[in-house]
């Protein structure tokens, strides 16, 4: 267990700089194995999740190099000439979500796959249902027993796939079974998210034929053969979004750099709409927050909507805005459970099913809490730096699968932190 130590209410200052997307990392890397040859995966995050998908690539047989560097600006070298199928400890799947993806690409290189069920955060029921829809429809057949996803096919072949929710997990996971199907796949009611272009890109890169992909209709045209090829993980809006929350939270003024700004154009607009000034400037986003925030209202929806994985933290900025707010969310059940750990800070939020309702207060005040997953931990960082007093937060260790080096930035921009591992 790992913890933060923070005393607050010091406005956040500076610069700081994004690394690479958390989401698209977990998808390209596992798509390497596609490849016959080696492939470069450039401006990797220094994540946990980066790390243990380092193991499994490892586990399976493929020749890993380079560590992602602490500027975040690192590199994997992924050869996968002497992968091979093997069984995946469940030591390794259970801590992260996206092991999952090695069922497609498992299915599509081996013609069979076995992948225990995928841990992760726990906020609420995540069933692969779809994935495994999409797999069948591409002739596998597949089973659960005992807690171990299994699917077999001497070869896919092409079919058209309507998700039934738009689901990114699925768009992805039919996106790396079919690649090298027999044949054209239509997914309809894909996930439009810029990770699904990201890994459609790296695909294309290396000879697949994705065409769609950003549109809520996807095209694959199977390929006989891939081979590897350099490719830069997109910036993480997600990791952005945080700093500029935090920004605005703690009434400072924090530039953003090595966004794309059309990525973050949702949260922006929330955060304008609370009173806060925000610039673009190329890659850079620049937010300053001089008074106490307005009440805004948020629903969380699909890309291009207000992203899920921020409405934890803008939760924090509105329970210290004037008037009350209210905060649908509408991807996951089980996404407040951060809300217990804020009325110890002083927060007057109420939760009734998928919304919150928050009577913003004057100030918080520092607590011992406990991170319960990634955004959550983030959230509980963000009221520690805005709070009178110091805050002890536990389960740091979530946070750091989905931030590299958190504490070092936060540091940078005039936080006092102190981790103790």
């Amino acid at each position: 267990m790992a913890r933060l130590i923070i005393r607050g209410g010091k406005p956040l200052r500076g610069k700081v700089r994004v690394g690479g997307r958390k989401n698209s990392a977990v998808a390209v890397l596992p798509a390497t194995l596609l490849a016959d040859g080696p492939s470069t995966v450039e401006n990797l995050p220094a994540i946990e999740d980066v790390r243990v998908y380092a193991e499994i690539l490892t586990h399976l047989g493929c020749r890993v190099a380079g560590v992602p560097a602490p500027s975040g600006n690192g590199a994997l070298v992924v050869d996968p000439r002497d992968f091979a199928f093997a069984e995946i400890p469940y030591a390794l799947t259970k801590r992260l979500r996206a092991s999952y993806y090695l069922l497609g690409v498992m299915l599509a290189r081996c013609g069979h796959a076995e992948v225990p069920l995928p841990g992760g955060c726990d906020i609420g029921l995540r069933p692969i249902d779809q994935h495994l829809k999409g797999f069948r429809a591409l002739g596998a057949e597949v089973t659960i027993e005992h807690g171990v996803v299994r699917a077999s096919a001497p070869r896919l072949t092409g079919a058209t796939v309507y998700l039934d929710v738009v689901s990114v997990g699925a768009t992805i996971n039919i996106m790396l079974a079919a690649t090298l199907a027999e044949g054209t796949t239509i997914i309809e009611n894909a996930a439009k998210e810029p990770h699904v272009v990201d890994l459609a890109n790296y695909l294309n890169a290396a000879g697949a034929r994705v065409q769609g992909a950003g549109t809520d209709v996807i095209r694959i045209r199977g390929v006989e053969r891939l081979q590897g090829c350099t490719h830069a993980i997109i910036p993480d809006e997600i990791e952005a979004a945080t700093y500029m929350i935090a920004g605005a939270a703690t009434r400072g003024e924090v530039s953003v750099e090595n966004v794309i700004p059309k990525h973050l154009d949702p949260v922006v607009a929330k955060l304008q709409e609370a009173g806060a000034e925000v610039e673009e400037r190329g890659d850079v986003l620049s937010i300053r927050m001089d008074r106490r925030p307005r009440a805004v209202n948020v629903k969380t929806l699909p890309y291009p909507g207000f992203p899920t994985d921020v409405q934890q933290p803008i939760t924090v900025l509105l329970s210290l805005a004037e008037g009350t707010s209210i905060v649908t969310e509408s991807i996951w059940e089980s996404r407040f459970k951060h809300v217990d750990e804020l009325k110890r800070m002083g927060t007057n939020i109420r939760v009734e099913g998928r919304t919150a309702i928050i009577e913003g207060v004057d100030r918080l005040t520092g607590a011992p809490v406990r991170a319960t997953d990634l955004r959550a931990g983030a959230a509980l960082v963000i009221a520690a730096l805005a709070a009178e007093g110091q805050t002890e937060i536990s389960g740091i260790e979530l946070v750091d699968r989905g931030y590299e080096r958190a504490t070092e930035k936060l540091i940078a921009l005039g936080a006092d932190v102190v981790r103790e591992d």
